[in-house]
């Protein structure tokens, strides 16, 4: 009976050292592929991030532009910076000056 039981625990290590080891493969694929996972998404961080400071740039940009602009028109706006009128511009040619006697 001894050699019996011995072949019954043999082949029972047998079948937990093959259970065992199919458990470890699956565990150290699913390690891999959690690992692929986390690299993409690193990397789509990366790209968003990129894309976030680009835009932030642009932003800044357009809106220093924009204050220009408006800075521009409240020069134009005031009497100090209003634009002259063009020579083409009939009106301004018929205006008298009153001190003036013909």
């Amino acid at each position: 009976m001894a050699a019996e039981e011995v072949l019954q625990t043999v082949d029972h290590y047998k079948t937990e050292i093959e259970r065992l080891t199919k458990e470890l493969t699956e565990t150290t694929h699913e390690k891999i592929q959690a690992a692929e996972y986390g690299l993409v998404v690193l990397e789509e961080k990366l790209t968003l991030k990129q894309q976030y400071d680009e835009l932030e740039a642009e932003y800044d940009s357009l809106k220093q532009e924009l204050e220009q602009l408006k800075e521009n028109k409240s020069l134009k706006s005031s009497p100090l910076g209003a634009p002259r009128m063009a020579s083409g511009d009939s009106s301004s040619s018929r205006v008298s000056n009153p001190a003036v006697i013909p």
